[in-house]
């Protein structure tokens, strides 16, 4: 199995739908419309599915919680041959952007994922929600700067992002970048390739997510990749939701073809049905990859993680490199 880097993956999206209900149940809480009748998560389409993520992260609410979905969260993603990943993480969600509630969420999180650094190694990715607004946006930047270092090592945004403007969120990023933190924004999934340019204007990141509807913009795409702007790119998560659809007609080949540095990632993983495994063998059987390619996008993927250069040295080797 390839080793596999993944950067783009929602702590929460990434739960197993039986650790919801199994958790649910505990709690007496009743979010059964969220399921079908084989037990999978099911929603209409984008705005429904910001829906059933909320309602399923419901269940989330204490530390122990989110300790216990971290471990369910790695052993799936450890399957898929993943050593290295770097997963999102909400103060909206850890706490109610409270500082000291947030702390503990972290603390729980971090001690969770320790036991398997030797397998996989997981970073944190503060993320504010966009479409609950610029004021809760400081709120999370600044439980993010507060907590920067070791664990917590990247800011961004994430949620509906045809929801307000990216300068308005502009002061969580300064706010993150004061801290040494790595920046990545949601941006050019839903929204046109106008909005991966805003996000580039407003927030200056080192990444975006998703970024793919930038292949509308012929210009936009030269531009990354003479910036050398990576994108975080989901394909399964964007045929899951209709941006695209075929795994044919998905654009990452085209942008890699075309000079940008593209990484691979599932986004919120059961939700679309996918794995890092099952994204690689479709990918693979569309556009005729072998591991060749996927071990130099994996190494693009590296040189983009937000972690310290111990750390990517010791992927480095993970992945059979040297620096």
């Amino acid at each position: 199995m390839i080793p596999k880097i993944e950067l783009h993956l929602h702590l929460e999206g990434a739960a197993p739908p039986a650790f919801v209900r199994g958790l649910a149940r505990e709690k007496g809480i009743d979010i059964g419309g969220i399921f079908d009748d084989r037990g999978n998560y099911v929603f209409r389409d984008f705005g429904h599915f910001l829906k059933v993520y909320e309602a399923a992260t419901s269940v989330l609410t204490t530390p122990a919680d989110y300790a216990r979905l971290t471990r369910a969260v790695l052993e799936e993603s450890a399957a898929s041959g993943v050593v290295y990943t770097e997963a999102f993480l909400s103060p909206d969600f850890c706490g109610g952007r409270d500082l000291a509630a947030w702390r503990d969420y972290v603390a729980a999180i971090e001690e969770a994922a320790a036991p398997f650094d030797g397998t996989i190694t997981m970073r944190g990715i503060v993320t504010c929600i966009r479409h609950f607004g610029p004021e809760k946006a400081r709120q999370t930047a600044r439980c993010a700067a507060e907590t920067a270092g070791g664990f917590i090592t990247g800011f961004g945004i994430a949620g509906d992002e045809r929801a307000g403007k990216p300068a308005d969120f502009a002061w969580a990023f300064d706010c993150a970048r004061e801290a040494g933190l790595g920046l990545t924004a949601h941006a050019g999934e839903w929204a046109g390739p106008e909005s991966v340019r805003d996000a580039l204007a407003a927030f200056r990141p080192g990444r975006i997510g998703h970024g793919v509807r930038a292949i509308e913009d012929p210009a936009l795409v030269d531009r990354l990749a003479e910036d050398g702007t990576v994108l975080e790119v989901c394909p399964g998560s964007n045929l899951a939701l209709g941006l695209y659809p075929r795994w044919r007609d998905h654009p990452i080949a085209e942008l890699d073809r075309r000079g940008v540095r593209v990484t691979v990632s599932t986004d919120d993983p059961p939700f679309f049905r996918t794995t890092m495994e099952r994204e690689y063998a479709r990918l693979a059987e569309a556009f005729d990859w072998d591991d060749a390619q996927f071990a130099r996008l994996n190494r693009t993927a590296l040189d983009a993680a937000f972690c310290d250069a111990d750390t990517r040295a010791r992927i480095l080797k993970r992945l059979g490199g040297r620096a």
